[in-house]
């Protein structure tokens, strides 16, 4: 879409390790001290900190001058306005891009991996300079109004709680007990329906498919194979679950497609959680009664 306004890359990012040690301990002494105390050698934070700088660097002094552009913390996603043009720059590891997802909606995200050895580049692929000229240009296609070419659309995750409550996710999204106790609910697929207590459950996406829902998938022997990170298919897993008078184990796995949804009806006598990503602290309160539909959501994350 042809606007008067430039282009505006935004640039998201989180702490190294070595800045939330600083805010921790105050001073770069005391933070080699309490390092060097528990075996640690701030060599290594350091290496990683300077891999980000020089990342940072490259992608900031690389932005054309003229455009506009906006620098965001993790922690500040939540109160940024993410334009509909903006083509936006993860700095950091995979998981990056997963956190800032579910803020976006048709904007193109294009992930740097500032430490190849340290992250494994699943989300963030590009090496910096080659991220910052495959940003420009994504956005420089969409400000003069040209179809986008290599671009995924990765498939996401929506809970719908039957209060008007939602929660998109990349890579999966976990129903469970606050503290991952045992969590008592209803499941139904269709016509299948099983009274459960488990550990929770996990409902996972393609790109989720390359973290936790690979490792539930590994330790059991199950005929569900894991969805592609473009195929608008889902995997959910019920962790650990226990067999009783009241509770059963036959529906514990399953696959979900285009227009199928798994309903959990919630038997949580408190703390009872839906949360996305891994990021607990964002949660919806799953309290009894209540009830999630959950299947793909109409939304995809735009991968450059």
């Amino acid at each position: 879409m042809t606007t008067s306004l430039p282009p505006r890359l935004v640039v998201v990012h989180r702490e190294t390790d070595l800045e939330l040690l600083l805010q921790r301990h105050g001073t770069r002494g005391q933070a080699e001290f309490w390092l060097k105390s528990r075996g640690r050698d701030i060599a290594e934070v350091d290496a990683r900190h300077a891999a980000f700088e020089a990342a940072w660097q490259t992608v900031l002094s690389g932005i054309p001058t003229s455009w506009r552009q906006a620098r965001v913390k993790r922690q500040d996603f939540d109160r940024f306005l993410f334009e509909p043009g903006d083509t936006v720059i993860a700095v950091g590891q995979d998981g990056l891009v997963a956190n800032v997802a579910k803020y976006l909606e048709d904007q193109i995200i294009v992930g740097i991996n500032p430490a190849p050895t340290e992250y494994e580049g699943v989300l963030v692929r590009h090496a910096p300079r080659l991220g910052l000229m495959a940003a420009v240009a994504h956005a420089t296609r969409r400000f003069q109004g040209k179809p986008q070419s290599g671009v995924e659309a990765r498939t996401m995750v929506q809970a719908d709680l039957d209060d008007g409550q939602r929660l998109v996710a990349l890579n999966e999204i976990f129903v469970g007990h606050r503290t991952h106790q045992s969590a008592k609910y209803r499941i139904r697929l269709g016509e299948l329906s099983e009274r459960h207590s488990s550990s929770g459950m996990i409902i996972a996406t393609g790109t989720g498919a390359t973290g936790w829902a690979r490792s539930v998938h590994r330790n059991r022997v199950t005929p569900v194979t894991l969805p592609a990170p473009t195929e608008p298919r889902l995997a959910f897993f019920v962790r650990e679950a226990w067999p009783s008078v009241a509770t059963g184990t036959d529906l514990t796995d399953g696959t979900l497609g285009p227009g199928e949804v798994l309903e959990i009806t919630s038997e949580f006598n408190e703390d009872g959680v839906i949360f996305g990503d891994g990021i607990e602290t964002d949660h919806l309160g799953f309290h009894w009664g209540m009830t999630a539909r959950i299947g793909i959501s109409p939304r995809t994350l735009h991968l450059g």
